[in-house]
């Protein structure tokens, strides 16, 4: 009854408020159900770009919330919970950035969007785990400084022909998983197909059928003629992956693979976002100017 009440007057608030819900793919399936639009970190970024609504409720973590504002300077977004930060964004700051620029002076820098506002003013382009293989190649030099995560940018460097500078920073859910995990999951469903994140571990990455963002995985579960598939990422991914191909099996790589930040917005805290308009999320006007040059060179990359 509570569980009902709860959706009703998030329905009535958003209609109200103008507001759009946004959620990410690692989201409380309950809070998926509730959003508007649902996604990685691209696809919501960009549906963040094309909104006329008037409130954003982001519920992923802060540095989402962040990039939704740099986008909408004129709006109100709102993190539904003030400690849902990202560790891994945590790892870089502006100062270590501008220090990496300084020893490597002239090089062009490309950083993940798991980042905070002020290292992404100091970037010359964003990337996502969507498009950071195509961000990287159409940067015109043979060198690129990459920040933060290092299994990102070792999978982009396997892939394009330049040298990659990359910062020691990687996401805790996605660098704990091994090999020796994944292939006993594997060993236990012969025939089972891997898909993985590329903030996985390179050694995760190698025996992978597929290295995809969680959009890509989406895309690849209603394709693949594999009827089981092990997932190598956040487990509020099994979520979408189901409800994308009802008739298929998938299977978490290590059931350890939680984003406590991701896991601390419920719908309790949507609903209290909503009505007390709680936890807003602003970025200065002189960091925002210079984020956005670097994020929207990164939306128009194909």
């Amino acid at each position: 009854m509570k569980y009902k009440k709860i959706l009703n007057e998030i329905e009535i608030l958003k209609k109200d408020r103008k507001a759009l819900i946004l959620a990410h793919n690692y989201q409380r399936p309950e809070v998926q159900e509730i959003a508007d639009i649902t996604g990685d970190s691209l696809e919501l970024a960009q549906a963040a770009s094309e909104t006329d609504s008037e409130i954003i409720v982001f519920c992923g973590v802060r540095f989402m919330a962040e990039t939704a504002s740099i986008l909408n300077p004129g709006k109100k977004v709102y993190l539904p919970e003030n400690s849902a930060g990202c560790p891994m964004a945590d790892m870089i700051g502006a100062d270590a950035l501008r220090n990496i620029k300084k020893n490597h002076p002239g090089v062009p820098v490309v950083t993940y969007v798991n980042s905070p506002a002020e290292v992404k003013a100091e970037s010359d382009i964003c990337c996502t785990s969507s498009n950071a293989v195509e961000v990287v190649k159409s940067v015109s030099s043979g060198k690129v400084i990459f920040v933060p995560d290092r299994n990102l940018g070792s999978f982009v460097a396997s892939r394009v022909d330049k040298e990659l500078i990359l910062w020691d920073g990687y996401c805790y859910v996605h660098d704990r998983l091994t090999r020796e995990e994944v292939l006993r999951i594997k060993d236990a469903h012969p025939g089972a197909e891997i898909i993985a994140h590329p903030e996985c571990r390179a050694e995760v990455l190698e025996i992978a059928d597929a290295v995809l963002s969680t959009a890509g995985m989406l895309d690849y579960a209603g394709k693949t003629p594999a009827k089981t598939i092990i997932v190598a990422t956040e487990i509020g991914m099994l979520w979408p992956l189901k409800k994308a191909a009802p008739r298929k099996e998938f299977i978490p790589a290590s059931f350890n693979m939680v984003c406590r930040e991701m896991k601390s917005i419920t719908l309790d805290s949507v609903l209290s976002s909503l009505k007390d308009e709680r936890f807003e999320v602003k970025v200065p006007e002189s960091t925002g100017k210079k984020a956005l040059s670097a994020i929207q060179k990164m939306l128009s990359v194909k």
